[in-house]
């Protein structure tokens, strides 16, 4: 009888501590700085990004960007797309600096959309 009421409170608390297990928006910002700044990011807009030469500063990372497209085409990446993607970026970063997580988060599902499936 005790386990069954211990069930419920321990998944509640579970539940409850879920928000705190979620990727926060700096590091976020992070991990797709590193995708605008690849190789692949270059390939796409065909110049270096500011600071100079690609690198990913990862040890998972590529030599070059893999061969072939998207599985899903509707996220082709574009160089438009990137340089958007860039700016979003830069204000995802003020929001960050500024404590405005919710705001940050929202930013940063939107430079994803415009980056698309960089290769």
């Amino acid at each position: 009888m005790r386990i069954a009421l211990s069930l419920p409170v321990t998944l509640a608390a579970l539940l409850a501590a879920s928000p705190a297990l979620a990727v926060n928006c700096k590091d976020d910002i992070a991990t797709v700085e590193r995708r605008l700044n690849s190789a692949g990011a270059e390939q796409v807009t065909g110049k270096e990004p500011p600071g100079g030469p690609t690198s990913s500063n990862s040890p998972k990372a590529l030599d070059k960007p893999p061969e072939g497209a998207p599985s899903d085409p509707s996220t082709k990446p574009t160089k438009a797309g990137v340089e958007e993607a860039r700016k979003l970026l830069a204000k995802a970063k003020e929001q960050d600096k500024a404590g405005q997580e919710t705001a940050c988060q929202d930013t940063m599902t939107k430079v994803k959309e415009k980056a698309g499936a960089l290769p």
